[in-house]
């Protein structure tokens, strides 16, 4: 079955514009299970390394990605 994109839909920026943000200018995100040395599921970086990451569960992806946007605006917030 094709799937097909809704144009009306919100954009990712305009959901998350700190994440959004964070991956246009101050670093990279990292989503999924490494082999089992780490049990956050998303992981936010620098050059200078782990800036964020989240707990082990999270009910949605939804969820998990608030949880970042929330946690990388804490932390641009801090370095303001």
């Amino acid at each position: 079955m094709a799937r097909k994109v809704d144009e009306t839909q919100t954009t990712f920026e305009q959901t998350y514009p700190t994440i959004a943000e964070w991956v246009q200018s101050h670093g990279w995100i990292e989503i999924g299970r490494n082999d089992g040395s780490n049990d956050s599921t998303v992981r936010a970086l620098d050059t200078g390394g782990l800036v964020w990451e989240s707990d082990e569960d999270y009910a949605s992806l939804d969820e998990l990605l608030r949880a970042l946007e929330h946690g990388l605006t804490a932390r641009l917030n801090e370095n303001e």
